[in-house]
C-alpha cells in the first residue's frame, strides 16, 4: 500500500527533518529547508535480508586495466575531461544560464554522431528548438540522435532499448520518476533521478553528461550529494560581456583536477583557444605602473596572466582593500610581510587588485607577482616589459618554490619574454634559450633584482 509522506530536506546536503527551521542542523545553511511530498510502500518484515550472499575478493587478485577513452570531439574538452571520455563516467556540467552548456555538448554529440551513437536528451527544450541550434551551428546534417522527455522511466527504457555510447542529459534538474510525488526539481527527486542514471550508466558503459543548474552563489543547485555520486564535476565560467568561456575542472577520478580549457564564442558555437595566455596579457602599446606578468599552472599547462594593482592615498580611517580574481586573505597577508620585512607600509594606501581577463588566480605561486605589481603602482615606475616572476611567499620573507618551474619558464620564453625572477630552487639546471632568470631566496633579494633590472 502507497503511503504519503510529508518530510523537509535541505537544499545544500540533502538533510532530512520532520519539521521546518530556519537553519539546518547539518550544516548550518540558512532558509535552505523545503517541504517535499514522497510516497513510500510499507516494508515487507524481511525486506534487506540477501538471499545470495555478495562476493569478497582480494585487492591483489583483481587485474589493473586501463580505460578506453574516446575524444568528445572538442579538443578543449577533451583536456579538462583528462584526455576524453571514458565508458561509464559520468559528469556534471554546471554553469550560468546562457554561458553555453547546451551548445557545447551539441556541438560535441555532433562530431561524435560519425563515429559513435550519442544520444541527447533535452527536458528544457523541444525539438525545432533544437534542430534551430544544429542549423545555426552547422550541424543540420548531422545524424544526432534526440530525445525530449523528463520522465525517468521513459528514458531508462531508451537507453536499455538504443544502448548508446554517450548520453547527455539537459538538465538533471527538468527530470522526475513516477515512484516519487515530489515536484521536478526537488531534492529528492534529483538525488534519486542521478543515481538511477549513473547506475544505468555504469551498468551498460554508457559515457553521461548532465547539465546542473547553479545558485545565485555560484555552486551547483540541488544536493551536494550530486558532486559525490559522479567521476568529474565541472564548472563552465565566464563573463556574459566577453566572448571568452572557461571550462574548470573541480574533481576528475579519470584524470587530473584543475584543468583549464579556454574557449571563444563565436556566430558559429564555441571555439578552442590554443594560445590562452594572449587573452590574459594587455595588448596596450605603453606599459604602465603596476602591472606584473605571472606565470601561472592550470593543471598540466602554464598561463601567463596580467597582474593589476592600483595603489593610492586613502581618504577615509579604513583603506579599502578590493582584489577581483584574487584571494582576499592572501593579499592580507602579503601586506603584512611587506611591512615586516620590506618597510613598505600600506596601511594609508588604497588597494584595488586584478587578473586580467576574468580569469581566477588562487594558487600560493601569485605572490610575488601581487608584491611586484602593488610596488610598481606604489612607487609610480613601471616593471620591464618583457619581465615574468612566479613564487610562494612566506610569512618570515622567504619565497618558496612552485612546481613545474622548468615548464612556466618554458612558456615565458615561447611567448618571448627575456628576464624571469623566480625562486631559487626553480632555477634551471641548464640554461634556457631566450630567457635569463634570476633566482632568489627573500622578498629584500627580490626587490634588488627589480632594481638591477630597471637601471
Amino acid at each position: 500500500m502507497v503511503k504519503m509522506k510529508h518530510q523537509f530536506q535541505c537544499t545544500e546536503c540533502a538533510a532530512v527533518f520532520s519539521k521546518w527551521q530556519g537553519q539546518c542542523s547539518n550544516c548550518d545553511s540558512w532558509n535552505t529547508i523545503v517541504e517535499s511530498i514522497v510516497s513510500t510502500s510499507a516494508p515487507s518484515r524481511f525486506q534487506g535480508l540477501a538471499n545470495d550472499q555478495a562476493k569478497v575478493v582480494k585487492l591483489s587478485a583483481v587485474p589493473a586495466q586501463e580505460y578506453p577513452r574516446f575524444s568528445s570531439g572538442v579538443g578543449e574538452f577533451d583536456r579538462v575531461l583528462g584526455g576524453g571520455l571514458v565508458p561509464g563516467m559520468v559528469c556534471l556540467l554546471g554553469g550560468d544560464p546562457g554561458i553555453g552548456k547546451s551548445t557545447l555538448l551539441l556541438q560535441s554529440m555532433g562530431e561524435l554522431s560519425v563515429t559513435q551513437t550519442p544520444l541527447y536528451i533535452s527536458g528544457e527544450e523541444s525539438s525545432g528548438q533544437i534542430a534551430l541550434r544544429s542549423q545555426r551551428l552547422g550541424l543540420s546534417t548531422v545524424q544526432l540522435n534526440l530525445l525530449t522527455e523528463i520522465e525517468l522511466e521513459k528514458i531508462l527504457c531508451t537507453l536499455h532499448e538504443l544502448k548508446p555510447s554517450v548520453v547527455v542529459v539537459d538538465s538533471i534538474q527538468t527530470l522526475y520518476t513516477s515512484a516519487l510525488s515530489s515536484a521536478p526539481g526537488s531534492v529528492s527527486q534529483v538525488r534519486e533521478c542521478a543515481s538511477q542514471l549513473t547506475r544505468t550508466a555504469k551498468n551498460l558503459g554508457i559515457a553521461m553528461i548532465l547539465v546542473g543548474h547553479v545558485t545565485k552563489e555560484g555552486a551547483l543547485a540541488g544536493p551536494r550529494v550530486l558532486e559525490h555520486i559522479v567521476d568529474t564535476v565541472l564548472y563552465f565560467e565566464g563573463d556574459s560581456q566577453s566572448s571568452f568561456r572557461l571550462i574548470r575542472a573541480f574533481k576528475n577520478r579519470f584524470g587530473a583536477v584543475n584543468e583549464l580549457g579556454v574557449f571563444a564564442m563565436t556566430d558559429r558555437g564555441l571555439k578552442g583557444v590554443n594560445n590562452p595566455s594572449a587573452l590574459f596579457l594587455s595588448q596596450s602599446s605603453e606599459w604602465v605602473a603596476g602591472s606584473c606578468v605571472l606565470v601561472t599552472q592550470e593543471g598540466a599547462r602554464p598561463l601567463l596572466v596580467e597582474i593589476q594593482a592600483l595603489v593610492d592615498n586613502s581618504h577615509s580611517p579604513a583603506p579599502r582593500r578590493l582584489s577581483v580574481g584574487l584571494e582576499q586573505n592572501r593579499l592580507a597577508m602579503l601586506l603584512a610581510v611587506l611591512n615586516r620585512h620590506a618597510h613598505l607600509p600600506f596601511y594609508d594606501q588604497d588597494i584595488f587588485m586584478n587578473a586580467v581577463g576574468g580569469v581566477r588566480v588562487s594558487e600560493p605561486a601569485a605572490d610575488l607577482a601581487i608584491v611586484m605589481a602593488m610596488v610598481s603602482s606604489l612607487r609610480n615606475k613601471p616593471l620591464p616589459r618583457t619581465l615574468v616572476v612566479f613564487g610562494e611567499i612566506g610569512l618570515s620573507g622567504e619565497i618558496r618554490p612552485a612546481p613545474r618551474g622548468q615548464e612556466r619558464l618554458r612558456e615565458a620564453a615561447k611567448l618571448g619574454f627575456k628576464q624571469a625572477i623566480v625562486p631559487s630552487a626553480n632555477l634551471p639546471k641548464q640554461p634556457l634559450e631566450g630567457i635569463t632568470v634570476h633566482g632568489v631566496d627573500r622578498i629584500e633579494q627580490a626587490f634588488e633584482a627589480l632594481r638591477q633590472l630597471s637601471e
